[in-house]
Parts: structure tokens; C-alpha cells; sequence
């Protein structure tokens, strides 16, 4: 007997997000994910002065206001072509390094762990640990990770003078220099973030967790370790979370954290950029298309951002009846692409990411490995950049916006790629479009009934005759770490 389950709204998810199941047979056969709150920011974008978007588009959202931010000072000094400093360049991978680990933390935190207190797990060998440790609100876990969290911050205070929406990111550099002093509070600042996660997050130093290599080694390494990863790796182990939330295990990233060579030019990307389908592939930016086939906006065929608009329908519930999302469908290449941390590893060609998607594909499991791993690779990055700053050396060029312009910034937020497309006419704002990580991930089908990742990571999941809000589906849902305010503009 087949019936329809609407789970709405999630709690514990930035944003408004329903999503509607299919469901047969006591699985899931389809599913349509709508997000719901329509936006705007593209529209008030038009007509404004370029600079504008440094302080509109970091308001898009107040947990990963920088990924915008920089995404928007990208797209303006590609506009300038402008070179950046190398300073410039070293402390805007900071900041948005900054944000991003942020961001990870809360979502292991506070976001994805309280669902295993949940009294439909008691009676699991685990449950009793994971009430204690990850239930939201009282959770012992919460008393040492929000302090770490807060002081980690304190990087972002003295590189970008506040979060969220600072506007020390320009299209020159940053706006504030480093002194010789400040150094060496921000390599305190990471070394406490160090101590911390080594001692409460991984147990073990970050060196010996990123040399893991393979799944074995991996579940060798997590048995009977006192902290949360491990403490997570022996719950997705009992839950089989290897085996569910695979979607088109096809992956797509900007390339993060471009570091400069010894002239200050872009040299290579931390994680590197391009896409991959079994096998690494070069990316091209040409290759993305816009559909709103299923979305409440005006179009009649699939178009590169750089010509796209978001022009809402104005009798959107009653002129399409296919439609059932603000959210466009982005494409590459015309296919299903997934973003985010799994998918930088999986480009990066990281062992042990390679090796958990080619065994089980991409899974909740995968996801959060990637989101924790990537903080581990990342803070020795971090240190090694400020290490490389020279205070006396300059932080940020001058630089003189054109009339005319077609400008992109592509950038990696903490949950994928990010891309601002801008055009400017007369010195003004004549076009702004904008792919958000989610955009990417929560797509509705496209005009060839092709759904989204997460429409397609749900499919199969087992639903329980009285479950109204299915923990698997929750699991899954939460896996991609969505920012639904960022997915609609």
C-alpha cells in the first residue's frame, strides 16, 4: 500500500525545508524537497553601486555570511582583475577557513548528533553515552565544545574585526593588516583550537587521524577511543549509516583555500578544484546551467548563470502545477552534481573519502568523515599560513571598479561550492545570480524529471507505518548540512 508523508518543517536546519515522500511497500519510492521561503536578495542587488554587494549579500545569511562575502569580493576583483597581495590572499583563506571549521563543529554538535539521544534509539549499547554527550540542550559535549567554539572565533575578531557580516574582505585583500604581535595571538588561537580537538573531538593528534587510510583502519583506530568522533563512528557503525543517503556519487568543487605563490599571484588550491564521476575531471564553469522547470520562477529552458534571472511566477501555484520549489535546479554538464565536503575530498582524491565512496558510495557516513577530517586537514594549513604572513608587507592593492563588466567569484563554503555571477553596466549592478551549496544539494528535477541529490538520497529509505517524522530520513537530511536561506535569492 503506497501513501504520502510531507515532513515539515525540520528542526535543527537553517531555513524553512519541506520535503514530500512517496511512500511504497514500507520504503521510500520518490521524494520532492521544497524550499519554501522565497528570498529576493538578487532582485535588491540590481541597480546598485558594485560595492553594494559587500554588505547585502553577507546579510544572505548569518552562519556563513563570509563564504558570501567572499564569494562577492572574488567576483568583484575578477571584475578589477585585479592581483591580490600575498598577505590579502593569506588572511581571506583565514577568515573563510575560520567560518567553515565553525560551521563543521556546530553541525557535528548541534545539529547532526542530538538526533541519536533520542529516546527511539534507548536500549542501544550507545544510547545512554549519547544522551549524556549529545542531548540538545543539557549535553555535556555542549559545555566544552560552545566555549571552544567561541574561542576559535577570536581568530575571525582579530583578522576581520567581527562576525558575522564583516567587511574586511575586499576585492584588493583585507582591510586589516596583522601586526607581529597579532601573529602570535592567532597562532595561540589555533593552538588551543588544536588542543581541543585533539583532546574532545578526535582523541588523537591531527596528524595520526588524516593518515588513516581505509575503513579498516578507520574502525582499528576509532575501537574504544574516549571522544565523540569515535564515540560516532560506533553509533553509524550499529545503524549501518555506510549504507544509506548515496545519491548520483557525482561531486563537483570550486577548489578551496587558493594559496599564493612567492609573487603573490594564485597558485595551487588547498583541495583541489574540478569534478568527479569514478575519476577525476578537469572543471569548466561553462558547463553550469540554471533549470526551473519545477520551480515556482519564470523560464522556458536551462540557462548559465551568467544570463540567468530569478524572476518569481506570479501565479506560481495555479499557472504550475509541476513546479513545487523556489529552489532552481543547478546542472553540470547537464547531470545531478553533489557538493560540499564529501565532494572536495573525493576531488582532492583524500584515501580514505576515495576509499568509503568506491566501497558503499556516498553516504551519511562519508559526509560527516569528510566534514571532520577536512578539520583536521585544515588547521596545520592554517597554521602554516599565518606563520607566512609578513606584517610589514602590504595587505590589501587599490583598485578601481570598471563601467562595464561580466565577473564570477567561485568560492568553497563550508557546505560546497558557492558561485556569485555579476554584471556590471553604466557602473552599476545590471545582473546578479547566485548558486549557493544547497542550491546544488536540495535541487528540485530538472526539465528531464531528473531529481536532485537529495531527492535521490532518499529514495529507499525504510519508513515505519506509524513513523510521521522517520529518523533514517532525519539522518539523511542532515548528512548534507543544509543552509536553506542561502538556497533561494
Amino acid at each position: 500500500m503506497s501513501r504520502r508523508l510531507t515532513i515539515g518543517p525540520f528542526n535543527r536546519v537553517e531555513g524553512d525545508l519541506e520535503v514530500t515522500l512517496e511512500i511504497a511497500g514500507g520504503r521510500v519510492d520518490s521524494a520532492r524537497v521544497c524550499s519554501s521561503l522565497y528570498r529576493g536578495f538578487e532582485q535588491i542587488l540590481i541597480g546598485k553601486h558594485p560595492l553594494d554587494a559587500l554588505v547585502i549579500v553577507p546579510r544572505i545569511c548569518g552562519i556563513c555570511s563570509v563564504s558570501q562575502s567572499a564569494a562577492a569580493a572574488a567576483a568583484l576583483a575578477d571584475a578589477t582583475g585585479l592581483p591580490m597581495p600575498a598577505n590579502g590572499r593569506l588572511a581571506s583563506q583565514l577568515i573563510l577557513a575560520c567560518e567553515n571549521l565553525a560551521d563543521h563543529l556546530t553541525h557535528f554538535y548541534l545539529f547532526f548528533m542530538p538526533d541519536f539521544a533520542r529516546a527511539a534509539y534507548r536500549g542501544r549499547a550507545w544510547h545512554a553515552q549519547a544522551e549524556r554527550r549529545f542531548k540538545a540542550d543539557v549535553g555535556e559535549a555542549l559545555r566544552e565544545m560552545l566555549p571552544a567554539r567561541a574561542d576559535w572565533l577570536r581568530l575571525m575578531g582579530h583578522l576581520a574585526g567581527k562576525w558575522p557580516h564583516s567587511l574586511a574582505l575586499q576585492p584588493g585583500g583585507t582591510t586589516r593588516a596583522v601586526t607581529a604581535t597579532e601573529k602570535v595571538r592567532l597562532l595561540s588561537v589555533l593552538r588551543e583550537f588544536r588542543a581541543f580537538l585533539s583532546h574532545t573531538v578526535f582523541g588523537d593528534s591531527l596528524e595520526n587521524v588524516t593518515a588513516i587510510a581505509d575503513a579498516g583502519q578507520l574502525a582499528a583506530w576509532a575501537q574504544g577511543r574516549p571522544a565523540d568522533f569515535p564515540r560516532f563512528l560506533e553509533i553509524a557503525a550499529d545503524l549501518g549509516l555506510d549504507s544509506i543517503g548515496r545519491a548520483s556519487d557525482s561531486f563537483l568543487s570550486y577548489g578551496a583555500y587558493r594559496q599564493p605563490d612567492h609573487r603573490g599571484r594564485k597558485g595551487q588550491h588547498l583541495f583541489a578544484r574540478g569534478v568527479w564521476q569514478g575519476a577525476r575531471q578537469l572543471f569548466s564553469e561553462s558547463s553550469i546551467s540554471e533549470d526551473v522547470a519545477h520551480a515556482w520562477l519564470v523560464g522556458d529552458r536551462p540557462l548559465h548563470p551568467r544570463h540567468g534571472e530569478t524572476r518569481p511566477s506570479p501565479g506560481e501555484f495555479a499557472e504550475q502545477p509541476d513546479a513545487y520549489t523556489w529552489c532552481k535546479a543547478p546542472r553540470y554538464d547537464g547531470g545531478v552534481f553533489e557538493t560540499g565536503a564529501l565532494a572536495r575530498q573525493m576531488v582532492a582524491g583524500q584515501p580514505l573519502l576515495r576509499a568509503l565512496v568506491e566501497a558503499r558510495g556516498g553516504s551519511v557516513l562519508a559526509r560527516v568523515v569528510a566534514r571532520l577530517f577536512e578539520i583536521a586537514l585544515v588547521v596545520p594549513a592554517m597554521e602554516a599560513w599565518v606563520r607566512a604572513l609578513t606584517p610589514d608587507e602590504a595587505f590589501c592593492s587599490p583598485w578601481q571598479l570598471p563601467d562595464q563588466a561580466d565577473a564570477v567569484g567561485l568560492v568553497e563554503a563550508a557546505r560546497g561550492a558557492l558561485g556569485h555571477w555579476l554584471r556590471i553596466e553604466s557602473g552599476r549592478i545590471a545582473r546578479y545570480q547566485i548558486i549557493a551549496p544547497t542550491t546544488w544539494n536540495f535541487s528540485p528535477r530538472d526539465s528531464a524529471g531528473v531529481p536532485g541529490a537529495l531527492e535521490q538520497a532518499l529514495v529507499g529509505l525504510p519508513v515505519g507505518e506509524g513513523e510521521s517524522v522517520p529518523l533514517a530520513v532525519q539522518h539523511v537530511v542532515r548528512s548534507f548540512d543544509p543552509c536553506m536561506v542561502c538556497t533561494v535569492h
